[in-house]
């Protein structure tokens, strides 16, 4: 009985203890993304879950884009103030060959420590070729919050993993 017990915890905590992700190609771009051409990326509207709005989610989202864009590209950098259409036609193509757009798709954060529900996000990037406007590359992820957390996680934790991993998956 007591062996019991002792296995059942430590498959909780073990299973407890890792965010989960989960990725969706909804447009795999066709080759690789140029290093040396400049990427501008649009701050997203903050996230929401229901009624609750979470402020500053957009800007932190925009930080993790632009952050694992840096690892590869030259010249990252944020812009708000417009919407997609603005921001497209009003590019600099000789600084800019790429125009991200991420998109808080969902954004929830519980108190997961004492409810067992884990905070999750959901946001989508598309890449378009700043040139030709055209979309080249767009995908989703979703992420889940590990259960036990102590206190410390929020969804913005769960930005870094996934938005490095695609956005390396881009120039390779």
């Amino acid at each position: 009985m007591h062996l019991r017990i002792i296995l059942a915890t430590v498959l909780l905590l073990t299973v407890g203890c890792a965010s989960s992700y989960r990725h969706s190609d909804h447009k795999v771009q066709a080759q690789k993304l140029n290093p040396s051409a400049g990427v501008l990326i649009l701050v997203p509207a903050d996230g929401w879950y229901g009624s609750i709005q979470y402020p500053k989610t957009g800007m932190m989202t925009g930080r993790a884009v632009e952050a694992a864009f840096s690892k590869h590209a030259k010249r990252v950098e944020l812009v708000s103030g417009c919407d997609i259409d603005e921001c497209l036609r009003a590019i600099d193509v000789q600084q800019y060959g790429y125009f991200v757009w991420p998109k808080i798709l969902h954004w929830e954060e519980r108190a997961t420590e004492w409810s067992a529900k884990p905070d999750r996000i959901e946001i989508q990037i598309t890449v378009y070729d700043a040139r030709t406007k055209i979309e080249i590359a767009n995908s989703s992820y979703t992420g889940k919050s590990k259960l036990t957390t102590f206190g410390g996680d929020h969804p913005q934790d769960l930005l870094p993993k996934p938005t490095n991993a695609y956005v390396s998956s881009l120039y390779r």
